[in-house]
């Protein structure tokens, strides 16, 4: 009787470990309700490679993504591991065309993409000229752009670069040409222009200056309308003592009724005063 316990028990361990083994050599076959969940990633080849992170599966069995698909394509790339990289080089893709990546999974659990901006456009761009005229067009030429993304024209003032524009960039190798108009202040101007990726890196032109005959502007303080009256259009800025901006724009006067009563810093034309409202 031992004996064919004995038996039984060798019989079942051996059983056991080829159901095992059954598993290690080959990922489950999953059924239909498994296969519920895809992550799909759509931008323009970058020349960099998107980095995977995953979890087992809800099961605790396999690991969480079981098929990755690079504009249609099955990669066959190791994926059963707690972290893998989708290799774009065999493609051969040209720097900006278009990619869609497919990242299949099971339900109950989600891959993580390590760096979901890696087929979002880069600031690339090199600025072969800049230049601003008396007509108050500030004009640029670049090259070496590897995706679209927004020039924004940033004018110096206050202390600080302001944006004041924005031009959509055309995002190829080549030559290409922009031109702006902006409003000078006066006293000296300064310009440039430049992109802002995902991640929030910039990349800036060279900046150029040019000196405007506009006269200086100055402004009163009307207490009986609460408002402030500038001698001419000019964009504005109004900081609380602390440093706290309250409010912001552009026009020939601003209503300051909402502001309690106390001093204020007034950002205005190419200067910054103080102003107390009473």
């Amino acid at each position: 009787m031992l004996k064919n316990r004995l038996r039984h028990i060798g019989l079942f361990l051996v059983m056991f470990t080829l159901v095992l083994q059954s598993f290690a050599d080959s990922p489950p076959k999953l059924s239909e309700e498994e296969k519920d969940g895809v992550i799909i990633l759509e931008g323009k080849y970058q020349h960099r490679n998107i980095f995977i992170a995953q979890a087992l599966g809800s099961e605790g069995i396999g690991f969480c993504a079981y098929e990755i698909r690079v504009n249609g394509n099955l990669i066959t790339d190791e994926i059963n591991s707690s972290a893998f990289e989708i290799d774009l080089s065999p493609f051969n893709f040209e720097i900006g065309q278009d990619i869609t990546i497919e990242i299949r999974h099971k339900m109950g659990c989600t891959p993580k993409v390590l760096n979901p901006g890696g087929l979002k456009p880069q600031p690339t761009f090199e600025t072969v000229d800049i230049s601003i005229d008396e007509a108050q067009i500030l004009q640029w030429i670049t090259e070496n752009e590897t995706g679209s993304l927004p020039f924004v024209i940033q004018q110096y003032k206050w202390n600080k670069w302001i944006d004041v524009g924005e031009v959509q960039g055309d995002g190829t190798p080549d030559i290409s040409n922009y031109a702006f108009h902006v409003d000078f202040t006066s006293g000296k101007n300064k310009f440039r222009v430049a992109q802002v990726d995902q991640a929030g890196k910039i990349k800036t032109s060279d900046f150029v200056e040019i000196e405007s005959n506009k006269p200086k502007l100055t402004f009163t303080y009307a207490k009986k309308n609460q408002e402030i009256v500038f001698s001419d259009e000019t964009g504005y800025e109004i900081h609380d003592k602390y440093g706290d901006l309250m409010m912001k724009g552009y026009g020939s006067s601003v209503d300051i009724t909402t502001l309690s009563k106390d001093n204020y810093w007034l950002s205005f034309d190419n200067c910054t005063e103080s102003f107390v409202k009473k």
